[in-house]
């Protein structure tokens, strides 16, 4: 399973470096000098592949992967330079590119109270009883707390808070999250 760890922005100077909007918690770690991501079509990509001039009447195609040159922070952003990626035209063909890892090269989480989003989608979701809630559909990151999107298995939707009052077990091995709901929060 792939994971985003980053679109790719804007260009930033003439050299090749691009901006990217980064989406995991160890930036140092997934852009550093070789590291080689795999590439995704993203929202604003053209046509899922960029079109840069890579010589005289060659178009330039984004590859499946890219290697990580450099990569350094200026002003809040994280730019990063790719292997072959020369100048501004090509960055440009880059723009909104997303960038993955795949999930068997990323180490679980020291923490036993620490989970990866990929660990956690699948997984039944019950109440202390034994009641089936549904399923995890996705994680969604928001300020306060992180939010289980539980898929109920009558259709639609609901945001439980990922927090130890309402979800006070996460058993990976038996592919379960226990939530112990207060009243009406599954009815919002």
């Amino acid at each position: 399973m792939l994971l985003i760890v980053g679109r790719i922005g804007k260009p930033h100077g003439i050299r090749g470096e691009v901006t990217v909007e980064v989406r995991t918690d160890e930036p140092e770690t997934r852009f550093a000098p070789g590291m080689v991501l795999t590439t995704m079509a993203g929202a604003n990509a053209a046509n899922g592949r960029g079109a840069a001039p890579a010589g005289p009447g060659v178009p330039f195609e984004v590859p499946g992967e890219l290697t990580v040159e450099a990569a350094r922070w200026h002003q809040g952003r994280m730019l990063v330079a790719f292997e072959g990626v020369l100048d501004r035209d090509v960055a440009e063909a880059l723009r909104g590119t997303l960038v993955a890892v795949d999930s068997a090269d990323v180490a679980p989480p020291e923490d036993p109270e620490e989970f990866l989003d990929h660990q956690l989608v699948g997984l039944a979701v019950v109440t202390p009883d034994g009641e089936r809630l549904g399923e995890v559909a996705r994680i969604d990151h928001a300020p306060a707390s992180d939010l289980l999107v539980l898929r109920r298995p009558e259709g639609g939707t609901a945001l439980i808070p990922f927090v130890k009052e309402i979800v006070p077990e996460v058993d990976l091995a038996g592919g379960r999250v226990v939530v112990d709901p207060p009243g009406g929060l599954l009815d919002l």
